[in-house]
């Protein structure tokens, strides 16, 4: 039988000790590689896309003879304004694409040593990369098998002390609203979308607005899918009955959810509703590249960050939270 993919050689193609060696020198031409790859790492002004430029060497930034405008290798990307240094930097991404389950931001901090503020709100940054690469590709098609399937996430409830007092969070009017519904939707063979939605009722307009017509759609009993087959070739599995019947089943949907999980209950141990989304895209591009050696994913992960302009919900995030105080 042959060994897991992470457990052969070929997922080891990089170690943390090769990326520690490295000078802060050799950090920062990376960078520059996969920024501008179409020159061979040599710089491309961001603001009028002039190659004619001179460069201040200690800072490593240079001057546009063009327009005048004086850029760094991150300038304009979701690492504008960075304070960590290119060497913690690329060490930090590697962590992270490293993890198998995900990487808390405590346990960043005291690897990289970096505040943890710090490394919170790169990780994020991070997850809202790995999003918007999510986001821009449709699934199924002719030909195509995709399954999709609904849980929930995120909350925690206290139960009270003496069971008088305990109530059934099962119920809907003893549910304190933290806990939110995601919907998943895998090709098989394919890639996988995430959402985070009020609830199962929904999950099919994100599957209408994500999968494309011609194939087939597995799903479960839930009442809730049960319009999809006006749109669709539908696959139905009653799992009361089985896992995996004349061909329908939801299994990889089930082990995209079980990633999660582990990830909420083992790695981060709470996961606030606010950031689902973004772990929950986290959690796919894992699932989906969980076969891919990991010197080829820091440098995706690496070149998603320089593609990336300035961050909506994490440029300056602890300065607002000083200025609203």
């Amino acid at each position: 039988m042959a060994a897991h993919f992470l457990l052969s050689p070929l997922c080891r193609t990089l170690s943390i000790a090769e990326v520690a060696r490295m000078s802060e020198e050799e950090a920062w031409r990376a960078f520059c590689r996969i920024r501008w790859a179409a020159t061979g790492g040599d710089p491309v002004c961001p603001r009028c896309q002039g190659m004619v430029h001179y460069t201040r060497s200690a800072r490593r930034r240079w001057i546009c003879k063009s327009c005048g405008y004086e850029f760094s290798v991150t300038a304009g990307t979701i690492l504008a304004d960075r304070k960590m240094s290119f060497g913690d930097l690329l060490l930090a991404i590697f962590l992270f694409v490293n993890a198998v389950k995900g990487l808390p931001a405590l346990q960043l901090s005291r690897e990289v040593g970096c505040d943890y503020k710090v490394a919170f709100v790169l990780l994020h940054k991070l997850r809202e990369c790995l999003e918007a690469e999510q986001a821009r590709h449709l699934l199924g098609g002719e030909g195509t098998e995709c399954e999709t399937d609904t849980a929930y996430f995120g909350g925690y409830s206290k139960p009270a002390n003496h069971q008088d007092n305990r109530r059934d969070l099962r119920l809907a009017e003893n549910r304190t609203g933290k806990r939110q519904c995601v919907v998943v939707v895998r090709q098989r063979t394919g890639g996988t979308s995430t959402a985070v939605i009020p609830g199962e009722s929904a999950a099919p307009a994100f599957v209408r607005r994500k999968v494309e017509r011609g194939g087939v759609i597995h799903a479960d009993e839930g009442a809730a899918f049960d319009e999809l087959h006006a749109r669709y070739v539908m696959a139905r599995i009653n799992h009361e009955e089985a896992y995996s019947k004349d061909g329908a089943c939801t299994n990889q949907a089930e082990s995209f959810f079980s990633r999660i999980r582990r990830a909420e209950v083992g790695i981060h141990h709470h996961i606030a509703g606010l950031y689902l989304r973004r772990y929950a895209a986290e959690m796919s591009w894992r699932e989906d590249l969980r076969a891919t050696d990991n010197s080829r994913l820091t440098s995706e992960v690496m070149a998603l960050t320089m593609r990336r302009g300035h961050s909506v919900d994490w440029r300056g995030y602890w300065r607002r939270r000083q200025h609203a105080a």
